[in-house]
């Protein structure tokens, strides 16, 4: 497959494997970008609980699927390719072995290049509460290049279904490696219609 960019996808045993699928699936219908897959175990069996997956339905969705254990794997080297990685979702202790250089399986150290070689670096963060440490790790992955994006719902979209919260969450997502899509965003164009329906006063007292 001769792709002229590629990303990486990596999915963690946080809750919130909905993400990390639906993206594959969205990237499917960029012919250019080509997708690598790293599934932790944990991801595995997130992936088979909450979505009742099996394990070759989600690995059809990539182009090329690495064994979280292979550490010389392409995606291991900095020589390797590629315009960014997305960790989605990516649990806490993913997050603190990224924020600690802790580069002991192909997931953490695929993230590890990514960070040395400059490129983006997209965690989809997903825990609840947060506490201390859980927040220092996020300071310091995005002190050291990567954008920590914790799936939060846009609601000022009304979404009706939990694919629509997903989706908005993916589509943006997107955004950040510009990978073309439609449907997937509701694109927030102002407030002065919502306005002008609640009181019309509001806008005519704002205006200059």
């Amino acid at each position: 497959m001769n792709a002229a960019r590629r990303l990486v996808v990596a999915v963690t045993g946080a809750s919130g494997a909905a993400y990390g699928v639906r993206l594959l699936q969205a990237m499917q219908a960029a012919p250019e970008w080509q997708t690598h897959l790293i599934c932790s175990p944990s991801g595995w069996l997130t992936v088979h609980h909450e979505l009742g997956m099996q394990r070759p339905q989600l690995e059809a969705l990539a182009d090329v699927v690495h064994n979280v254990r292979d550490i010389g794997a392409a995606v291991a080297s900095g020589s390797f390719r590629c315009d960014g990685m997305v960790i989605a979702p990516c649990s806490m202790r993913t997050l603190a072995a990224v924020a600690t250089g802790v580069a002991d399986n192909l997931i953490t150290r695929t993230a590890d290049v990514m960070l040395k070689e400059r490129r983006r670096l997209v965690l989809l963060a997903r825990e609840t509460p947060l506490h201390l440490v859980h927040l220092r790790n996020m300071t310091t992955v995005t002190e050291m290049g990567a954008i920590v994006m914790p799936p939060m719902p846009a609601f000022y979209t009304h979404p009706q279904s939990v694919d629509d919260i997903v989706n908005h969450t993916v589509g943006r997502v997107l955004d950040l490696f510009d990978v073309p899509h439609t449907g997937l965003v509701s694109r927030w164009a102002g407030m002065r219609a919502t306005l002008a329906a609640v009181n019309t006063d509001v806008i005519t007292r704002e205006t200059p």
